[in-house]
């Protein structure tokens, strides 16, 4: 089985945590593939060069001079402070973005009511899965910074578990794929300040009547539409939960939310 695990941004903000799941995810047998986002810290560096980070309904909005500091911060420190990290844990990981090997082409979200800028959207059947089964097979770990690019000299600022789902589902041709959300909850929550309030199994009925009680936050709804595109379209397996349980997630022993 192949695991495409992507790790949120509040556990690349703490180091503890951070180097806990890297050893966790470093441990995991197999084939396995790795993505990250790292918002914060573009925020952070963004400030300090003095480029103000704007949002609209929570999403960033990537002009100009923000798809250079994305670029920068999500294609070279962050990825590869992870890259270097997991070498020095045994792991042989192999930085990536959807341009190297041109494995991720994506369009400039188009605009509508809102100009994001340069977004990418993907459909999945434009990945070129090829590249990435042959560093797979040569025993290679990519890891994937949240940029993809146009096909034409631009990158593109693209959303970290759109690009988790688009993967998994591109490689679910060649293997049987699990996709692993990892982030500071235990899984999905019926009640966002109850930590222990996991909801373990959750298909369209389920999701539809959720959303109907208006319990889900905003936050897992993305990850959840991600989700369910994800197994419609091939991929075997989705789970939502804690960084810290990546090894239980990645065996038979499986903690958080389960999407079917």
């Amino acid at each position: 089985m192949l695991f495409v695990i992507k790790v949120g941004g509040n556990v690349l903000d703490n180091p503890v945590l951070l180097q806990s799941f890297l050893e966790d995810f470093a441990a995991v047998q197999g084939p396995k593939i790795l993505i990250h986002g790292g918002g914060k810290i573009a925020t952070r560096i963004g400030d300090q060069l003095g480029i103000e980070s704007k949002y609209v309904n929570g999403r960033r909005i990537t002009d100009a001079a923000t798809i250079d500091v994305v670029t920068m911060v999500y294609g070279g420190l962050v990825n590869k402070q992870l890259v270097a990290k997991l070498q020095a844990l045994g792991c042989n990981a192999i930085g990536m973005t959807g341009a190297d090997a041109n494995v991720i082409p994506a369009v400039k979200r188009p605009v509508k009511e809102i100009d994001y800028g340069f977004v990418g959207d993907i459909d999945p059947a434009t990945l070129h899965a090829a590249p990435l089964k042959a560093m797979l097979d040569a025993g290679l770990t990519p890891v994937f910074a949240p940029l993809t690019h146009n096909g034409h000299g631009q990158m593109l600022n693209t959303n970290a578990d759109t690009i988790a789902s688009s993967l998994a589902i591109a490689l679910s041709a060649c293997y049987p794929v699990r996709l692993i959300y990892c982030f500071e909850k235990k899984g999905v929550l019926r009640d966002a300040n109850d930590d222990n309030a996991v909801i373990n199994l959750i298909n369209r009925t389920i999701y539809a009547e959720l959303l109907e009680q208006k319990v889900l936050t905003d936050g897992i709804l993305p990850k959840l539409e991600n989700a369910f595109a994800a197994i419609e379209s091939g991929v075997k397996e989705v789970l939502i939960g804690h960084a810290a349980d990546v090894r239980s997630n990645t065996s038979g022993n499986v903690a958080g939310t389960l999407i079917c």
